[in-house]
């Protein structure tokens, strides 16, 4: 890991018991507050993937500030993955199951069909909001082209629900 990636993983708080008893939240906004820093996720997020993609979709909540940074790095647009009723025009809506409860995930179909889709999130735990978007993707006629996060929790075994979609992680929590 280069300096400049171990300094953005540093500023990553861990919030024990938020939003409820049991999860430990981690708090990314000391990151993106920090100029170098989100500059080196932002390029570490789409490296792997780089001439495979043709757009971005952002996961609601902080994902969206990610993919962002990523769309606009890359030079593509951004399409953003809601939650339900955030959309003036949802197209296509997936509900889904994560670590503390229950949620639906909404897409506009504002790109071609067959647009090449990097999914961008903040964090992969359990996946199931991962594998809800990328459901919304191939729903409105795109086609997945990766997953790239920020952080993993590899003890929760999010990674298995993406099928063989190629899956990028900048840090890893073992």
């Amino acid at each position: 890991m280069t300096e400049s990636l171990a300094r953005a993983e540093a500023l990553i708080a861990s919030i024990p018991d938020y939003p409820t008893p049991g999860v430990l939240f981690r708090d990314i906004l000391p990151l993106l507050a920090d100029a170098d820093a989100l500059r080196t996720v932002t390029t570490e997020l789409i490296s792997p993937f780089a001439g495979e993609f043709d757009v971005v979709a952002g996961v609601e909540a902080r994902g969206f500030l990610l993919a962002g940074c990523a769309a606009i790095a890359a030079g593509v647009g951004l399409v953003p993955i809601r939650k339900a009723g955030k959309l003036p025009r949802p197209s296509e809506a997936v509900d889904y199951s994560l670590e503390y409860g229950t949620a639906t995930l909404e897409i506009q179909s504002d790109i071609a069909p067959g647009s090449r889709v990097l999914l961008i999130d903040d964090v992969l735990a359990t996946g199931g909001t991962l594998a809800a978007a990328i459901e919304l993707v191939k729903r409105i006629g795109a086609t997945p082209a990766g997953v790239s996060v920020l952080l993993e929790i590899e003890s929760l075994g999010g990674r298995s629900k993406l099928k063989s979609l190629s899956t990028h992680t900048v840090f890893a929590d073992r």
